[in-house]
């Protein structure tokens, strides 16, 4: 282990002293691909070494996973508890560490399973501690609460920011237009739709035979970095992300004002309750959640209990499959009204993608 670490600092201390411009890019470019890959050596040991990480796979309930991160004392329990005791009961696990604590949120009708993860900013990129199990875990989140002490949140943001970076988690960013894939022969071919002002043939194949991949389809269609690239090669995760700024009974309504203007940060205060209105709906509207309420033939909608479906994964297929996996195969085809619906009620198959707050009637083969 303390090699690998020792190597990272080698590299690390090498791209500090290298000075950056055209005749570097190269060098750097190399440099920057041996470092992503020691730092996922030291987060997903290969096969053989390492911890089994047993304890720290909590079972994925409800349709959403949200992990809060944060360090000690910011107040990540308080307001964990008062989410789950406030909008539904905590789960009762059989858990065996204290490192990864899960619970339940209810909120549209919709089941959110949340994670108290507080080792993942001890070091957890450097490979201390049992960083690598807490960061699997944080990797399969489907939104990041970063909670911080209000008092300091810009020295705590930078550092967090910082591990989970680390670690192959990109906050609020979306993935580069980057079409990559690895072929038999033919070398590196690369094509661009935009202008590169950071990237050029050299550089990528630098990269590229960094991981040993001497034939593959690169396209661009954005202006990349060489960061950019190897993203996409290590296969980094992007997970929106909420800063929660706690504690805001302790500054004036001026400070309060300041907070506002950090993008994506909701200020609250997890002891007195105070605007989990607000965190809650920007939860909602960052987990880009779907919901599609069932009508049984001749009844109303069923309105208080609506089938909650990511996005991406909102087609009349999904929405069966998410009642019951059976139900697909006696489909004949189903009437949808709401947003989706050209007309109302449409009649539609399959493949018709669904919009928030669909009513969806199923008609069987036979029926």
């Amino acid at each position: 282990m303390s090699t690998i670490i020792e190597k990272i600092a080698e590299i690390e201390a090498e791209m500090a002293r290298t000075q950056k411009n055209k005749a570097t890019s190269y060098h750097l470019g190399t440099l920057k691909a041996k470092l992503a890959k020691l730092r996922r050596e030291l987060i997903t040991p290969s096969s053989g070494g390492g911890s089994s990480g047993v304890g720290f796979d909590v079972a994925k309930t409800g349709v959403a996973r949200i992990g809060f991160v944060g360090f000690p004392s910011v107040g990540k329990s308080t307001l964990m508890s008062k989410l789950t005791g406030t909008f539904s009961e905590v789960a009762s696990y059989e858990f065996t560490t204290l490192t990864t604590v899960p619970g339940v949120l209810q909120y549209k009708g919709a089941k959110i399973q949340i994670l108290d993860l507080p080792g993942i900013i001890e070091g957890a990129k450097d490979g201390k501690g049992r960083g690598r199990q807490v960061i699997a875990v944080a990797r399969t989140c489907s939104l990041i609460y970063l909670v911080l002490d209000v008092l300091k949140p810009l020295t705590h943001k930078k550092l967090i920011e910082k591990e989970l970076e680390g670690f192959g988690i990109r906050l609020n960013k979306k993935p580069p237009n980057i079409y990559f894939k690895k072929k038999e022969k033919g070398g590196i071919n690369m094509t661009n739709t935009v202008p590169l002002a950071h990237l050029d043939l050299e550089q990528v194949k630098a990269v590229l035979s960094e991981y040993r991949i001497h034939n593959a389809d690169v396209t661009f269609k954005c202006d990349a970095t060489v960061d950019d690239l190897i993203d996409v090669i290590e296969g980094r995760v992007y997970i929106p992300a909420i800063y929660v700024l706690n504690k805001i009974d302790q500054i004036s309504i001026e400070e309060l004002d300041l907070i506002y203007k950090i993008p994506h940060a909701i200020p609250i205060s997890a002891h007195h309750e105070w605007n989990f209105d607000e965190l809650l709906e920007k939860m909602w509207e960052y987990l880009n959640l779907v919901r599609i309420y069932t009508k049984p033939k001749g009844q109303l909608p069923d309105y208080s209990a609506p089938v909650v479906l990511r996005e991406n994964q909102q087609t009349v297929e999904d929405f069966c499959n998410s009642i019951h996996k059976g139900i697909a195969k006696e489909f004949k085809y189903a009437l949808v009204w709401g947003s989706s619906a050209k007309h109302q009620p449409q009649k539609v198959g399959l493949t018709h993608v669904l919009q928030d707050e669909d009513v969806v009637q199923l008609v069987k083969s036979g029926a």
